[in-house]
C-alpha cells in the first residue's frame, strides 16, 4: 500500500508539457497494467492523473491500486476503468471538461471471465502459471 500513498503525496514534477502531452497520447484508448515496483507506464499515468484529479488519488489509496488502468478521454473529458483482478471487479470514473477536477464515479462492475483470464495472463507474462 506504500504506492497508493504516493499518488496522493507525491510532489516529483511530472515533466514538462512536450513530456505530459506524449504520455496522454500514449495512454489513449490502452489497457495498461499498474505495478508499482518496478513501475509502469500504467503506475506512472495512474499517478500523473490522481494529481490531476484528487478524488481519483483518493479512491485509489482507499481502495488499492488497481492491477490494470484503462484511458481514454475526448473533448467532453477523460474516462478511467480501474481493473481489480483479485475481486474481480472494475470501477468506472469520468471527469468533465469545465467542470475543473471533480470525478464523477460508478461501479463496481463485474470483470467477465474472458476479460478476467485476458488480464491475468497479461499480467503473469508468458511461462506463468494460472494462480
Amino acid at each position: 500500500m506504500a504506492g497508493t500513498a504516493l499518488l496522493m503525496a507525491s510532489c516529483a514534477p511530472a515533466g514538462d508539457a512536450w513530456m505530459m502531452s506524449s504520455m496522454t497520447a500514449a495512454a489513449k484508448d490502452q489497457i495498461m497494467l499498474v505495478r508499482e515496483a518496478p513501475p509502469s507506464f500504467g503506475y506512472q499515468r495512474l499517478v500523473t492523473q490522481s494529481r490531476l484529479y484528487p478524488e481519483l488519488g483518493a479512491f485509489v489509496t482507499k481502495r488499492g491500486l488497481p492491477d490494470f488502468l484503462a484511458e481514454t478521454g475526448d473533448q467532453e473529458g477523460y474516462y478511467f476503468i480501474l481493473y481489480y483482478l483479485k475481486d474481480r471487479k472494475a470501477f468506472a470514473c469520468r471527469t468533465r471538461s469545465g467542470k475543473g477536477q471533480a470525478v464523477e464515479f460508478a461501479g463496481p462492475y463485474p470483470i467477465t471471465t474472458r476479460e478476467f483470464h485476458l488480464l491475468d495472463g497479461f499480467r503473469r507474462g508468458p511461462n506463468r502459471r494460472p494462480v
